[in-house]
């Protein structure tokens, strides 16, 4: 939300409780001279508003595959470090990303940087995921083994000894993959009894097949 929204929430000195430092204000009517009241002693007047500094930013965007470059306007105090999430608002698209790689300069690539420094910023969507099922049959013939995709949200939970169901597909869940670029879990696979991850963590699912279609002869 911009500083100069009703409703916003920046920091002032307010003149009434706190002269020497900032407290959270909230922007009642915005303008030149804006109308904005301290949360704190609920003291009311109008004050100048600073605006934010901002930097353009190059930002890369891949979901399933494909990518598409936009650039955004961000707070140029900003530090980011890989694995963090935020939401891109571009003409292309209003969506949650994670960053998954910080360019400093040609070829050269950091886990954490200040925005001013910042070249490109790689990024994945991780509102709405396409997650990689490796199905096996119940008898365990591994010739057999089938593959799928299941496209959910990004914060589903798939579960370790949990029967999933998405249309006519139905199987256990017996380990979960996670990816290089998921937070800290416990180990790079999962495979105990309620070991669970969220899709936007994964790179695989294992699976025990339990469609009754899927092993039909012909």
């Amino acid at each position: 939300m911009s500083h100069t929204e009703a409703g916003a929430r920046v920091g002032l000195v307010c003149p009434s409780c706190s002269p020497s430092e900032e407290t959270v204000h909230e922007v009642l009517r915005p303008g030149g001279q804006a109308t904005v009241r301290c949360t704190d002693c609920d003291h009311t007047y109008k004050t100048e508003i600073p605006e934010e500094e901002t930097a353009e930013l190059d930002i890369v965007v891949s979901q399933d595959g494909e990518s598409f470059t936009t650039r955004m306007d961000v707070p140029a105090d900003t530090y980011v470090a890989a694995g963090e999430e935020f939401v891109v608002d571009s003409d292309d698209a209003l969506m949650q990303v994670r960053v998954t790689g910080i360019e400093v300069g040609p070829e050269q690539r950091v886990e954490e940087a200040n925005i001013e420094d910042i070249e490109t910023l790689w990024t994945r969507a991780v509102d709405n995921v396409s997650v990689s099922v490796t199905l096996h049959p119940k008898d365990g013939n591994a010739d057999e083994t089938r593959s799928l995709r299941v496209n959910v949200p990004g914060d589903y939970e798939f579960t370790v000894d949990e029967t999933v169901e998405f249309g006519d597909e139905e199987f256990v869940v017996e380990g979960l993959q996670i990816r290089d670029d998921a937070p800290e879990y416990r180990h790079e696979k999962l495979d105990h009894a309620g070991d669970f991850a969220y899709a936007k963590d994964l790179k695989r699912v294992y699976a025990r097949d339990e469609s009754l279609s899927a092993w039909s002869a012909w």
